[in-house]
């Protein structure tokens, strides 16, 4: 498991494993990104994330209505950049 650098991070450890948590500029939204033992595919080392609206689980984005399991770095990484291009419904600055 390797670093992703994306956005401003903050790293925690979560339930036995990795919790990180991203921030962007000028939205409302972020990532959390975790692999523990409760996360899909934590055995295999790959990542689970989740789309943060005002630090909280939003699941009514166009990148998923869900959480997404079993990814590797570089799709987290393309997921970070969708979640990076998402501007504030409200049209604030988050």
């Amino acid at each position: 498991m390797t670093t992703i650098k994306y956005g401003h991070c903050e790293e925690h450890e979560l339930l036995g494993g990795i919790q990180r948590i991203y921030r962007f500029e000028n939205s409302g939204y972020g990532a959390s990104v975790v692999c523990h033992q409760g996360s899909y595919s934590s055995s295999t080392g790959k990542w689970e994330l989740a789309v943060l609206y005002n630090g909280k689980l939003c699941y009514t984005t166009p990148i998923t209505d869900d959480v997404i399991g079993h990814l590797s770095d570089d799709e987290v990484q393309k997921i970070l950049a969708q979640i990076d291009t998402l501007r504030d419904p409200k049209g604030g600055e988050g």
